[in-house]
């Protein structure tokens, strides 16, 4: 077993982590600054209905950053791979519940039989 700050290469099943550079944290940084000012600009406009298709795409692009980049998915195994598509999906059916649930007073339903 490597001990810490050896040289050697790791055994055989042992997981060696991937080191992001500062680099990239930085240029990461920086790109969502940049998609947060977009969200700002766009938001000053009256686009009709792309407004929430342009809000929702910024937003997706931040996510898949911060999920591929400081959260290391990028890099990791399959499996994580598939828990994360597994998380995007329960969060779009929690949405999609949600929405259900807050409409329900929309419609005017006649009381009693």
């Amino acid at each position: 077993m490597a001990t810490h700050g050896s040289t050697h290469a790791p055994e055989e099943g042992q997981h060696v982590p991937h080191v992001v550079s500062a680099g990239t944290y930085f240029l990461v940084y920086v790109i969502l600054l940049v998609l947060l000012v977009l969200t700002v600009v766009v938001s000053r406009f009256d686009l009709g209905a792309l407004n929430i298709i342009v809000a929702l795409l910024v937003a997706v692009a931040k996510t898949s950053l911060v999920i591929l980049i400081f959260m290391g998915v990028k890099w990791a195994s399959r499996l994580a791979w598939i828990w994360s598509v597994f998380g995007f999906i329960w969060l779009l059916v929690l949405f999609g519940t949600l929405g259900d649930y807050i409409t329900r007073e929309w419609v005017h339903l006649p009381m009693g039989w």
